[in-house]
């Protein structure tokens, strides 16, 4: 039998709360207001003095053509990431479920990506790429593909899109084990009696009963193309080539610390706050209808 806690009063509840309540206050709701004040003002670049200028950040960064080009690249690139990190997570759980021997083994490899940071996630993958002294680069170069993702748009994008992609699988892989497991085995025995194949199970049992944590990774990984994956373009194209690989979350740094637009870069970040708040509502909103809970 079940036993509930119950608080007497609202004093203790408030207190376990409070070290949640002040991290939530300190590094997200302030930091979030601070750039809603910062985008409705003007300044020196010193930030010595500011004034009010209402939207005018707002109507400058929309008539700016690098802006809107902006939201193209990072469209493409948070959908190639997403794709790209979600189909081999779930291979590899597939694949890694089955497995009897020396699965503790397989597991652990799989999953050593995730402990890497996406700044040293981009290095690694900068090395092997570089024209120059990549091993990589070399055997495409060998293979007769003139590789330069240096002068190369197409090839930036491909680039930071594996290595972004690269360390998210752990990640989905992990969760998308811990949904094969916790299938009931008894339905997949009872298809395997009825005639259907591997094939026809995964199909019709086991990617409906994983939609639940399908629809989680899918929020999960376009919230992380949006946000962290600054380290991985700072480090192996920053931004370029032409701004080819700038993506949203890299212009508003790039706009207040190296342009010193500080208005302009709050702007920008009240702007992709609110993408990716309406991006999760209406994931949650219209998608959710369509993803079945066993």
């Amino acid at each position: 039998m079940d036993r509930r806690v119950v608080f007497f009063g609202w004093l203790f509840p408030a207190v376990l709360l409070l070290p949640q309540l002040a991290v939530t206050v300190i590094f997200f709701f302030w930091p979030a207001g601070q750039a809603i004040v910062q985008s409705v003002q003007g300044g020196d670049a010193f930030g010595l003095s500011t004034r009010f200028v209402g939207w005018d950040n707002f109507a400058t960064l929309f008539a700016d053509p690098n802006y809107i080009f902006s939201f193209a690249v990072t469209a493409f690139f948070s959908i190639a990431v997403a794709i790209l990190a979600l189909a081999p997570g779930l291979l590899f759980a597939v694949m890694a479920d089955r497995v009897v021997r020396g699965a503790t083994f397989y597991k652990t490899v799989l999953l050593l990506p995730y402990a890497i940071a996406p700044a040293v996630a981009g290095v690694l993958w900068m090395f092997l790429f570089n024209p120059s002294i990549g091993v990589v680069a070399y055997a495409l170069t060998r293979t007769g593909i003139d590789w330069n993702y240096f002068l190369n748009g197409k090839q930036a994008m491909a680039l930071v899109i594996l290595a972004a992609a690269w360390r998210q699988i752990a990640y989905n892989f992990l969760f998308f084990l811990a949904g094969l497991q916790a299938i009931p085995a008894a339905l997949l025995e009872a298809s395997a009696i009825d005639g259907a194949t591997p094939r026809r199970r995964f199909w019709t049992i086991i990617f409906p009963l994983l939609a639940p944590t399908t629809f989680f990774l899918v929020i999960v990984n376009m919230v992380y193309a949006f946000f962290d994956t600054f380290g991985v373009i700072h480090n192996v194209t920053q931004g370029g080539p032409n701004k080819a690989t700038e993506i949203l979350v890299y212009k508003v740094w790039y706009d207040g610390i190296v342009g010193l637009d500080l208005g302009g870069s709050a702007a920008q970040s009240v702007v992709l706050m609110a993408i990716v708040i309406a991006l999760t509502a209406i994931q949650f909103r219209f998608i959710e209808r369509r993803v079945h809970y066993a």
